[in-house]
């Protein structure tokens, strides 16, 4: 019997009313989404969205606290989601290399949260980011949260 099991690690950077976010094809109808990738091994979550954020927009930050953590019922696999509010310390906004990558970045800029839908967010994730991200915890699939597959 194979098991493959995935943890991915995401975050929220909110400055001055916008939430960062990166350029990068996830499906047909989203081409926007959260900053993040998939846990290393040997990492630890905070490890792992650190890293992933400074990889992916050159931007380096600490986690500020746990938003929430997801199941995604549809994926192939079993795969954790993890969400982490994070506050910059360093760096500066720029594109990743894209070298390793099978799906490249084309852009990171941060967007205000007002605009969240116009990049393919939910209105669920939207009103969620007007809102401070209340209920914050385990929320089941990640699609209670307005992120899909």
């Amino acid at each position: 019997m194979s098991y493959n099991f995935q943890v991915r690690v995401t975050g929220v950077l909110l400055e001055e009313g916008s939430l960062l976010l990166v350029k990068q094809r996830l499906s047909d109808n989203r081409g926007w989404s959260l900053p993040g990738g998939r846990l290393e091994q040997g990492e630890t979550l905070g490890q792992g969205v650190c890293r992933e954020i400074e990889e992916e927009t050159g931007l380096q930050v600490r986690v500020q606290k746990l938003l929430y953590v997801c199941d995604a019922e549809q994926s192939q696999h079993t795969l954790l989601h993890v969400t982490f509010l994070l506050e910059r310390t360093g760096g500066a906004l720029r594109l990743p290399d894209n070298s390793k990558d099978e799906n490249p970045i084309s852009d990171v800029r941060f967007v205000p949260v007002e605009d969240l839908e116009a990049y393919g967010f939910s209105g669920r994730f939207s009103k969620l980011a007007r809102e401070g991200f209340p209920g914050r915890g385990y929320a089941g699939d990640k699609r209670a949260i307005g992120l899909g597959l």
